[in-house]
């Protein structure tokens, strides 16, 4: 394995990571994929999960919120949906969020599945955001 990733993680509002990296892996529709160098051209979509961008002992961690990657020499863009790093979460808000989905998941006696979808949605959106930033900061010591 020669070279390392660029990387460009990008959602409508921002750039939010611009690095190179060792190896990068990433939530895909159907798993997980880690990438190295020189890995062979790859499009996928994302779910909802952590982005981990690894250079040397270096970790960097990144929730995300759907969208698609894609890979070519070495060149790795991310076009999310939603996308913050480990450092930016506001756990307590994101714990907020997480229980008042599920108030309404559990008030909702009858729903339709668009909005039964949403709720579920958004309820492992923060209970991704909540692991991911208590890991960062268990990691930092914090």
């Amino acid at each position: 394995m020669s070279g390392s990733i660029k990387v460009k993680v990008i959602t409508p509002e921002r750039v939010v990571c611009e690095c190179e990296a060792d190896q990068v892996t990433l939530p895909v529709s159907d798993g997980e994929v880690t990438i190295l160098p020189e890995h062979r051209a790859y499009i996928a979509s994302l779910k909802i999960g952590e982005i981990i961008a690894k250079k040397g002992e270096e970790e960097s961690n990144i929730s995300v919120v759907g969208g698609f990657l894609e890979f070519e020499k070495n060149v790795l863009t991310v076009l999310a949906d939603e996308a913050e790093r480990a450092e930016e979460i506001d756990i307590e808000q994101a714990q907020k969020a997480r229980k008042r989905a599920e108030d309404i998941k559990n008030k909702v006696i009858r729903t339709d599945e668009t909005e039964y979808a949403h709720v579920a949605a958004t309820l492992e959106k923060e209970l991704s955001r909540i692991k991911i930033a208590k890991k960062y900061l268990s990691r930092k010591g914090l």
